[in-house]
Formats: C-alpha cells, sequence, structure tokens
C-alpha cells in the first residue's frame, strides 16, 4: 500500500426531513474556503498521486500510444461556407488548442481571426463559448473561459485590425445574435448560481455599463437561450424548463424594439422555432415548429412570423414524423431555402431527413457505418443548397459529408485521420439485453476482431441516462489501446437517456429514476450471463463477470454512485467522474447552481414523495455493503455543475465507513484484502481514490488535445490495472 488514506474532521450535523433524521458529519465541506477544507482536498490529491504513481509506466505508454494516433501534424476541420466566407479551425502540429480562420470564398487570403491557444496560455485552460462573425464581416464576437468555471469573458475583435476592441463584458454566458447592421449585439448574462437568466443589447464601440437590459427570465425553473435565426432576420430567447418553454423574437432589422412572445408557457408544451425568409407575399416570413403539441415525439408546425401564436399553428405533414412515423423522435428543424433538415431519433438510432417546406419530398439519411451516428455539423448559410453532416462510430473515425438538399446526394469531404488505425480490425454491434421488466436495452459493443464474444474477455460498461440525452457512439483515439488489450467496450443506453425518445427518457425520470440504474445492472448482468433481476434463467456469457469494471460522469457519475451501492458485489471496479451523489442535500439547497432548474429532472426533496424515492438511492445517503470494488471518483474544485464537496463528502463517508474506520481505527492503515475479492487485484481491492483537480479545469476535465489524452491514459490505466492488465 503507499500509506494510510486521507481521514477529514467530522463535524456533527444533522438533516431532519419528513420525519427522517440523517447525520451529516461532512456538511462542513460545503464552505470551499474553510482551511480544512482545501488541507482535505490537497491531501487527498496526494494520496491518489501516490497510487498514481505505480501506474506511471502503464499510464504513460497508453498516453503514447493515443499522442502517436493523433500525430505530429496539425488537425483541420472541414471548411464551412457563411456570407461570402469559408471558415475552418486547425489546431497546429504539437498544439492543444484551435485556431478559428477564414478567407473569402474563391481566394486564398486566409485570416487567423482567434488563437485559442494564445487565449488559455496564462491558465492551461481554455474553453471558447462565441465566435460569432458579424453580418458585415467585420467583427467578431468571441468570448472564453481560463478556468473551467463557465464564467465567460466576452470580446469583440475588429477583424480589419486583427485588435479587440474596448467594449468587454466581464460575465457573460454562451449565447450571442447580431443586430442585421452589426451594430448591436445581444448576450446573455448568468444569475449568481450561473442560470442564464437576462438578455442583453450592447452598442458596439460603447461601455458596458451603458448596456439594456432585454429580457430577464423571473422564474427560477426557467433558464435563457439566445441565438440568431439562419434567415438571419431574428434573435431568438427561448425560456426553457425540463418540460416546459416560451420563445421570444427580437426583430435584428430593428434591434431597439422589444422582444415578441409566441406562445406562453404553459405545464408540458414545448416549441422550438427556425425562421423562413419571406417569399411573394408572406410579410416577415413562416416560422416552422418542433413541438409535442399533441405528439409526444414532437411533429412540425408552421406560422406566419408577423403572427406567430398558437392559433396560427398549422401541421406540417411529413412521412417522416408524427403523426405518420409515431415512433419518430423529432429533435430540431433546420431551415433552409427551400428546404428542411430534420434531426430525428427512430429505433433508438439517429438519421437525419430532408424536406421541402411542405413536408414533401421527403430524402431519410442515415449513417453509412455499422452503429453509427450521424448529425448536422454545418449548416450556417441559409442559401447554400447543402449542409455538412458528420458521422462516426466507436470504431470508425469521424467523417464529413456534404450533404445536397436538392438530390440527397453526399460528397466526401474529410475523414479524421488517426496515424496507424486500422477501422478493419475492429468490430462494433448493437444488441439487446433484456431488463427486469422485459423492455429490451440496446447496448452497443465494441472489441477487436480477435476478442470472443464468449465470457472471457474483461469489459469497460459505460453508461449516463438522464436529461433525455443520448449517448450516441463517438470515436476517441483512447478507445483502441483498450481493445488492443482484450476489453470489450460496451455503452448501455439505459432508460432515462434519450435514445428510445421522450418515453424512454419519462421511463427513467423523478420517480422513476431507479430504472436507470436497474437497467445498468440488469445490462452488467446480460453482458455477464447471469439471470440478474429479470429473473431470466442464465443466457451464454459475452464477457468476464469477474472482470466488469463501470464508468460514467456527472449524471452519469450519480448512475455509478447507485449501482456501487446497490450491487458492489457486481464490478471489478467504479469509475465515478464528477459525481451527483449527494442527492437529498443538494436538490434542497436552491443556492447551489442548477438545483431549481433540476427539480423537473430529478424532483424536489421537499415532496415526501420525491425524497422517498431520492432518499432510496442517494449514493451518500446509501454507503455500500461488504466487500466493495475499487472506485476512482474525480472532480475539479471550478467546476459549477457538481460542487467538489459533494464528490469530497461522499469519498469521506465512504472512508468512515470501512470496516478499520468502523471498528474505531480512524486513519489505520486499510488491510490488504478487507475489501472484497483480490483475485487478480492484489492490494487494490476495496480502494478509494479521489482525483481533485486543485487548479484550472472543468466539469468534462482538462482542455486540450494532449491534455484530455493525459487524462485518459490515467482512467483507463487504473481501469485495466483493476481487470489484471498492466502490460
Amino acid at each position: 500500500m503507499t500509506g494510510k488514506p486521507p481521514v477529514a474532521p467530522r463535524i456533527p450535523s444533522l438533516r431532519a426531513l419528513h420525519g427522517d433524521a440523517d447525520p451529516d458529519d461532512y456538511a462542513w465541506m460545503r464552505d470551499h474556503s474553510a482551511p480544512a477544507f482545501g488541507a482535505y482536498l490537497a491531501a487527498e490529491r496526494a494520496y491518489y498521486d501516490a497510487h498514481a504513481a505505480r501506474l506511471a509506466d502503464l499510464a504513460g505508454r497508453l498516453s503514447a500510444e493515443s499522442a502517436a494516433r493523433i500525430g505530429d501534424r496539425a488537425d483541420e476541420s472541414v471548411a464551412w461556407p457563411r456570407a461570402g466566407y469559408l471558415y475552418r479551425t486547425r489546431t497546429p502540429a504539437g498544439r492543444e488548442n484551435a485556431q478559428l480562420l477564414r478567407c473569402p470564398v474563391g481566394l486564398e487570403q486566409e485570416q487567423l481571426l482567434l488563437d485559442e491557444n494564445v487565449i488559455g496560455a496564462a491558465s492551461g485552460y481554455v474553453d471558447v463559448a462565441v465566435r460569432e462573425p458579424s453580418p458585415d464581416g467585420n467583427l467578431l464576437a468571441w468570448s472564453a473561459d481560463t478556468s473551467g468555471a463557465e464564467i465567460y469573458r466576452l470580446r469583440i475583435r475588429d477583424l480589419r485590425t486583427g485588435e479587440d476592441l474596448p467594449d468587454e463584458i466581464e460575465r457573460s454566458y454562451p449565447g450571442v445574435a447580431w443586430s442585421a447592421d452589426s451594430r448591436y449585439l445581444f448576450y446573455l448574462v448568468p444569475d449568481e448560481v450561473n442560470r442564464p437568466f437576462q438578455v442583453w443589447r450592447h452598442r458596439v464601440g460603447t461601455s458596458a455599463a451603458g448596456d439594456a437590459l432585454v429580457y430577464a427570465e423571473p422564474d427560477a425553473r426557467f433558464e435563457l437561450t439566445l441565438h440568431a435565426t439562419r434567415s438571419g432576420r431574428f434573435a431568438v430567447i427561448t425560456s426553457r424548463s425540463r418540460d416546459a418553454t416560451e420563445v421570444r423574437l427580437i426583430r435584428l432589422g430593428d434591434p431597439l424594439a422589444g422582444p415578441v412572445l409566441v406562445e406562453p408557457r404553459r405545464q408540458r408544451l414545448e416549441y422550438y422555432i427556425d425562421h423562413a425568409i419571406p417569399v411573394e407575399n408572406e410579410g416577415l416570413g413562416r416560422i416552422f415548429i418542433a413541438t409535442d403539441a399533441g405528439e409526444p415525439e414532437f411533429t412540425l408546425m408552421r406560422a406566419p412570423a408577423d403572427a406567430p401564436g398558437r392559433a396560427n399553428w398549422a401541421a406540417v405533414e411529413c412521412a417522416a414524423i408524427a403523426p405518420a412515423r409515431s415512433g419518430t423522435r423529432l429533435h430540431a428543424v433546420d431551415v433552409l431555402a427551400g428546404w428542411l433538415v430534420l434531426t430525428l431519433r427512430r429505433d433508438g438510432e439517429s438519421l437525419l431527413a430532408i424536406t421541402d417546406h411542405d413536408g414533401g419530398n421527403v430524402r431519410e439519411v442515415r449513417a453509412g457505418v455499422a452503429c453509427g451516428s450521424i448529425r448536422v455539423a454545418h449548416a450556417e448559410d441559409y442559401h447554400a443548397g447543402s449542409v455538412i453532416i458528420a458521422e462516426e462510430s466507436l470504431i470508425e473515425p469521424p467523417a464529413w459529408y456534404r450533404l445536397d438538399l436538392a438530390t440527397g446526394e453526399r460528397t466526401l469531404l474529410k475523414r479524421k485521420e488517426v496515424a496507424g488505425y486500422e477501422p478493419q480490425r475492429y468490430l462494433t454491434e448493437r444488441l439487446f439485453a433484456p431488463a427486469a421488466d422485459g423492455t429490451p436495452i440496446p447496448v452497443t459493443l465494441a472489441r477487436a476482431s480477435s476478442v470472443p464474444l464468449d465470457g472471457t474477455a474483461p469489459c469497460l460498461l459505460y453508461g449516463y441516462g438522464a436529461y433525455e440525452s443520448c449517448a450516441d457512439p463517438e470515436f476517441s483515439v483512447d478507445l483502441p489501446s483498450l481493445l488492443d488489450r482484450g476489453v470489450v467496450y460496451a455503452v448501455a443506453h439505459v432508460r432515462g437517456g434519450g435514445e428510445g425518445g421522450r418515453a424512454w427518457w419519462q421511463q427513467g425520470r423523478l420517480r422513476a429514476k431507479p430504472v436507470t440504474f436497474s437497467d445498468f445492472i440488469d445490462v452488467a448482468d446480460w453482458l455477464a450471463g447471469d439471470a440478474g433481476s429479470a429473473g431470466a434463467a442464465p443466457g451464454a456469457a459475452l464477457v468476464d463477470g469477474r472482470r466488469i469494471v463501470s464508468r460514467g460522469l456527472s449524471a452519469g457519475g450519480l448512475l455509478q454512485g447507485a449501482v456501487y451501492s446497490m450491487r458492489p458485489d457486481r464490478w471489478r471496479a467504479v469509475v465515478a467522474e464528477v459525481p451527483f451523489v449527494d442527492v437529498v442535500t443538494t436538490m434542497l439547497d436552491p443556492a447551489i447552481p442548477l438545483t431549481t432548474t433540476e427539480w423537473d429532472e430529478w424532483g424536489d426533496p421537499r415532496n415526501a414523495e420525491d425524497y422517498a424515492c431520492m432518499r432510496s438511492y442517494s449514493p451518500y445517503d446509501n454507503p455500500p455493503a461488504w466487500p466493495r470494488p475499487p472506485l476512482l471518483v474525480t472532480s475539479a474544485v471550478a467546476d459549477p455543475r457538481v460542487g467538489v464537496h459533494e464528490p469530497a463528502k461522499w469519498v469521506a463517508r465512504l472512508r468512515a465507513t470501512t470496516p478499520c474506520v468502523a471498528a474505531g481505527q480512524a486513519g489505520a492503515a486499510e488491510p490488504a484484502g478487507a475489501h472484497g475479492r483480490t483475485d487478480d487485484a492484489g492490494d487494490d481491492a476495496g480502494l478509494v481514490l479521489f482525483r481533485v483537480e486543485l487548479g484550472a479545469g472543468a466539469h468534462g476535465g482538462p482542455s486540450g488535445r494532449f491534455a484530455q489524452v493525459g487524462y485518459e491514459s490515467e482512467v483507463h490505466a487504473f481501469v485495466l490495472s483493476a481487470m489484471g492488465l498492466r502490460a
């Protein structure tokens, strides 16, 4: 072992709610400024670093393998058209982050607009959220976060000189829109808990102190988004909760006029709009509306832009979506000259559809790779007649195509270069595991062609399952190193996510949330060939049930915490990244970012029935029985989404409930094998490690392609070591 694990101070506290009195000896960690908290986090990081040093050789090999796939060359994006220019990004050879460039269509005079490597040089972290050219092409609105706290400084760059104007908004949120004359910029501002709640108007060349408030969202359950329509005619302000929206439009040709309400909010009505430029005598043109009005999986409607209310919505009959295809989820509609591009999901898979403005001439466009995903990558130019789409899978690197909207023809523009990588050496497939209630749960697998599904290979199982978010297959330069070592990688598309449409989310949300966790366990049991909770007879094992490691991030980190508590015997090890694990306490505190807006996802513990459900699965309130598998927890002090105190409290409570501490031996070295299975895992059985980022760093990990490779290599070294694969 590498010394004694840290022991956090315990200050008695009690959470009393609905007749329960739960002790919380680590509630004091909510004060991030407490010296004892900083000391505890530093001790945890030192303890983690000491353990990670034992795997430094393996992590170094993994990092070198992944870096070699990136290669010593520039990584360039496809070019996309916009208002007479071609834009693209380039990450220079050996550099971490991207540059934004453009050139006039038909010319080769390329101009460097923005360099993320320069912006993030001081802190080592950068996230550029906004990079929006003005309609006249002379200005660039851009914003960046250089700490990971998601507080974005908004600037305006004069592209004729390359210099930033004095105009500066210190605290903004992603989302802007330019006025048609390029003289005004609309932008979002977050409140004290980082909820985007205000839209402001700034006049170029003036101090931000004179900016005008355009709209403020008064309901703490709603947050704002802001963007300009592709047509350039409107700024769209959307107030959004988990199951209701309200849209306001600002005419960009009249930026001083107030926003116009489309349709008042009401519970269980969502709608999202885009705009078509008027033809003939259409006034301001038409808006197209993706809405769940009358169709749970959403349908398509349209209305006059100068009379956009619900009374004027008319159905657009389209064979690709509901009601004609009731099992198809409509996610988005992109409006272009003469055509609509619909983003859809059907039978658990993503697809696109092209249709005219009347819903006819439908062409469906699917991924051209097995078990792949497809999406609209670029559609910035309303009059282009084409869009750029991207497709990829777990084993196929991304490829970008120009999709002709009139013919449906696809032209390959670029395939991501991955040095030394041969996709034909790997296999991917989608299978279905039976859940406890008989529902088939999609599972996407990837493996080396030489690795059989006969119950002998170890498995890394990933899951998310929240917010109707879809864990679509994505290629990673890090994954081949796992597959080459004989690991089967599996993604469980559990309920609570959106892979099966809106109904899939509803079945794993609010008081149905435990279904997400049981689905994940059922998938693992099925992979292992066990009967599991589905109650069926055991089947043929696909992977080695003694070597399944699970992993998830954020809401997926909650998933990992829950299944770690519910079935500690199932996992060889668990990786819980920035996990949301103190569910009841966090959802009781509206001063914490995201709490109020999340009540419609998780429930409100002030309600007794919601509380009972949340208390039943909250990892902090339900430490697992013994034995326990090794656990790796990650966090970052700057993370605004899951405060660092939350995983820190969980780790401290897990340490306090080890057998040696429970017996009154606080701080004693953990006895080898005291935490459960030790076959192939040695003294790491039951280990708890807390990788906390003490400097700049974000919810999703470090920025920069090589920094991300280094982080993944550390996690994968932990995973492989737990599986007994240390070569």
